[in-house]
């Protein structure tokens, strides 16, 4: 995959040329031991129209993410460098990660369903309606420890062509629970403005969810799962992102929320990392929005950034926590 000609600004860039990379910068001092001296931001692939749905394969050494408008999943090899189409079409697929026996579980705007590929790679349809209606367009998903798969259903698949096709949404803005052994799914809420991203607690005591259509300005929402872990409560404002435009995340295994961040401007594009008590400790810089991540490598601590047209690494010194 090669830069378009006419993308003048993403011909431009460059890695930094000396270490430590400017681009990943503290803006608190418990980041500073998140930094890697000899570590800086790499371009592994550009090309593409709208990258979403970083997924690590550990066990293959190699990366998927989701090119939306274009209808297909990449891959990216580790060892080679080498980019190419895992699958085409994928139904516009989005969000995506693995389940706890390591099987890719994909939401797809263009089926409005959430699936799962087997190990000799035939899909199996976890879920794609609830109460005899058709969901509108699967966007993120994390599987918790249990197995229990919790993902977003905002309508942004099906308002028009581009991501997906265009349709009536028939259910809510929701957020659910689907157990993948009984096939029984619940809502855990119905309460947010274009719930999009997702992500559980080191300790999976907490659930972060973005609210993507926030008023005034987009919100990470925090709830307390109740106990048997099927449930959420006590939902408030983790992160008030102002200006930015959360998208997608992950949490290391300290609690830190590595987001996707950015609308277009130099001072937002990249990525913003947060405490677990919400304060912005560190920013990674980017040429382009970034809309979703995730970690991998030898030790879970390699942050691959899905951004608008290219797909970007860094080392860091933390790990991503499992389900993610």
């Amino acid at each position: 995959m090669s830069l378009s000609d006419n993308d003048t600004e993403r011909q431009g860039w460059q890695p930094a040329s000396r270490y430590p990379d400017p681009s990943v910068i503290s803006l608190d001092p418990r980041f500073d031991k998140y930094r890697l001296p000899l570590a800086g931001v790499e371009r592994l692939a550009t090309g593409c129209r709208w990258n979403e749905g970083p997924v690590w394969f550990g066990d293959g050494r190699y990366l998927l993410w989701s090119d939306i408008p274009n209808n297909r999943i990449m891959r990216w090899e580790e060892v080679t460098g080498q980019v190419s189409a895992f699958r085409e079409p994928s139904n516009f697929a989005n969000g995506q990660t693995r389940d706890r026996q390591g099987r890719l579980v994909t939401c797809e705007h263009g089926g409005r369903r959430v699936t799962r590929t087997e190990y000799d790679g035939t899909v199996t349809v976890l879920i794609d309606g609830f109460e005899g209606k058709r969901l509108s367009s699967p966007n993120d998903v994390v599987v918790k420890s249990d197995g229990s798969i919790w993902f977003t259903d905002p309508p942004f698949g099906i308002l028009g062509n581009y991501e997906g096709y265009r349709a009536e949404p028939e259910l809510g803005q929701n957020v659910y629970r689907l157990d993948p052994a009984t096939g029984d799914a619940t809502i855990v809420a119905d309460d947010i403005l274009g719930p999009n991203g997702l992500a559980f607690s080191p300790d999976e005591r907490t659930l972060y969810i973005v609210e993507s259509r926030g008023v005034p300005n987009r919100k990470i929402l925090a709830y307390d799962v109740a106990e048997g872990g099927t449930t959420i409560r006590n939902k408030r404002v983790l992160i008030d992102a102002g200006q930015g435009t959360p998208d997608g995340f992950r949490v290391d295994v300290d609690g830190n929320l590595w987001c996707g961040w950015g609308m277009g401007t130099e001072d937002l594009d990249g990525v913003m990392i947060f405490g677990p008590d919400g304060d912005a400790i560190g920013r990674i810089v980017l040429p382009e929005r970034c809309a979703n991540l995730c970690f991998g490598g030898r030790a879970n601590s390699r942050l691959f950034m899905a951004a608008s047209h290219s797909v970007y690494a860094l080392y860091v010194n933390v790990a991503g926590v499992a389900g993610g």
